[in-house]
Order: C-alpha cells, then sequence, then structure tokens
C-alpha cells in the first residue's frame, strides 16, 4: 500500500509500507519507508538524483527493512545511491547497512565521523561500514554546509552537537513557545541520560525545494531542541516536519514543533513508543 499526499503541485509524497506500486509523477519524490522502530527516507529530485537517510534494523529485520527500502529504489526507478545520509549510529538508523549495499551500489556516504557510543551489538555494522564509506565517496557533515543535490537546497543544521548559531534565511525570529521550555534531567522514556550518546550526534537536515521546505533533524533531543530555536527561532517555518525521535516524549518539544507550525507532520514509531507531538 502507498499513501500518496500532494503537498505542491510540483511534490510527491509517498509513505511506503511493504508493498510499492508504479512511480507516476515526475517531481521532488519522497519516499518514507516503514522500517519498523526507525526511520528511512528516500529522496529522488526531478532530475534523478536520490538521497537514502538511513537504512533500518539490523539483525534478522536486515533483509525485511532493506527490502522495503529497495521497493521505493525500484518504484523510483533508480540503479544507485547517490547520497547515503546516516544520521546517527544506532542500529535501527545504521543496522540494515550491510545487508542494503548487496543490493544496490552507493556512491556517497555522509555521516557525522566517530562513533560516540560504541556496543558489541553496533561494533561489527560499523566496521562494514567503514569499509563500504572507503570504496566510495566519504563526506563528514559539518553543522552549516550545504550536500550538493541538484535542485535542493539541503543544509545541515546540526552535526557532531554543534547546533545551527545562524538563522537560515527568513528566520531569526524571536520564538514565544521558549518561555514554558523545562528542560529534561533525564531521558522521560527510557529513564536513562542525556548528553553525549550517539542521539545527540545526529545529522540533522533542513531541506528547499523551490518554496517547499523540510525538516528533519533524526533523534535530536528535547534539550537540543531550546538550543536550536531559543531565544530565537533559527530555522523558521516548514511545511513538512519528519518527528524527531520517532514521536517520543524525549523530543518534539512546544519550543520547536509550535515554532516551526509545520503544514504536515510525519512519525515513524512502534506502538509501544510514545507521541509527544502537540496537535
Amino acid at each position: 500500500m502507498r499513501a500518496a499526499l500532494a503537498l505542491l503541485s510540483t511534490l510527491s509524497l509517498f509513505v511506503v509500507f511493504p508493498a510499492a506500486q508504479t512511480r507516476a509523477t515526475k517531481g521532488l519524490d519522497i519516499y518514507v519507508v516503514d522500517v519498523e522502530g526507525g526511520n528511512a527516507q528516500l529522496w529522488v529530485t526531478p532530475s534523478g538524483e536520490s538521497v537514502l537517510i538511513d537504512t533500518g534494523n539490523a539483525g534478522a529485520a536486515a533483509v525485511r527493512d532493506a527490502d522495503r527500502i529497495m521497493a521505493a529504489v525500484k518504484d523510483a526507478g533508480l540503479s544507485q545511491i547517490d547520497h547515503l545520509i546516516t544520521t546517527h549510529y544506532h542500529g535501527d538508523h545504521v543496522g540494515g547497512l550491510p545487508e542494503l549495499a548487496t543490493r544496490i551500489p552507493i556512491k556517497e556516504f555522509i555521516d557525522h565521523g566517530a562513533n560516540v557510543q560504541p556496543t558489541p551489538q553496533i561494533d561489527p555494522v560499523l566496521q562494514q561500514y567503514g569499509e563500504l564509506a572507503a570504496k566510495a565517496k566519504h563526506t563528514i557533515a559539518k553543522t552549516g554546509a550545504r550536500i550538493p543535490v541538484t535542485g535542493l537546497d539541503w543544509r545541515i543544521v546540526s552535526a557532531t552537537g554543534q547546533i545551527l548559531k545562524t538563522p537560515l534565511p527568513g528566520a531569526g525570529a524571536p520564538n514565544p513557545y521558549c518561555a514554558g521550555f523545562k528542560r529534561h534531567d533525564v531521558n522521560p522514556v527510557s529513564g536513562g541520560p542525556l548528553g553525549n550518546t550517539e542521539d545527540e550526534q545526529s545529522v540533522a537536515s533542513h531541506i528547499t525545494f523551490g518554496r517547499f521546505r523540510v525538516l528533519y533533524l533524526g533523534d535530536f533531543d528535547w534539550n537540543q531542541e531550546v538550543e536550536l530555536m531559543c531565544p530565537n527561532n533559527r530555522i523558521g517555518t516548514v511545511d513538512l516536519f519528519v518527528v524527531s525521535r520517532h514521536g517520543q516524549p524525549s523530543s518534539n518539544s512546544e519550543a520547536l514543533v509550535h515554532a516551526i507550525r509545520p503544514r504536515v507532520t510525519i512519525r515513524t514509531t512502534d506502538p509501544a513508543r510514545a507521541d509527544n507531538l502537540r496537535r
């Protein structure tokens, strides 16, 4: 099943579940792929250039998630992935890469650099990641830099915990939602610490296509949101917000979500995770 939502006359948005249908449009196509608990997006520009964000889960789920990403790839008529952005190195965002890489060439790997949270589960995956990236173009994302994608203004607004300091064009107004913001001392979902985990390293993107604006911050956390949005809103408003951290209440504060005023939000999560988006 594929649900399509026309946000602009030149944009098609697809939510991709286990099966896909034939691609029928020739604009900017955004596929949000159901990788169950993680998040993967495939962007295809009018010229056919592609950006994949994250690759789904590791382990037994890797084949399933690669199948679903490849369904979107087939629907888009692609023979390669031009740019792969790995937001961070948790298993639900990078774990499916070794399986996916056996199915389609990846020309450029974009990430935040060294892993800050090694574990026995993710280390073998990252070893394979490094081997694959060494055979292709490898770019370390820098806050404020642009990723060169034809037809899009793709800007990095955070990476390695370094948050954008200069407002984007048209942004920078005072943010009234900062007044009620309260920092989290611990992760309200897990009860674990906040700080120097892979979540906070996320490669976060703001993308413009004509007048259409999209924000996706990966697993950017609640406390980082106040740094980005207060006292002034450095992002401005957006048309589409793909929610942070699977919609959990450890992200998606009013200081962010109310201030960016998205026309549409997309949440990818499993039923066990809480939805904190403000309506």
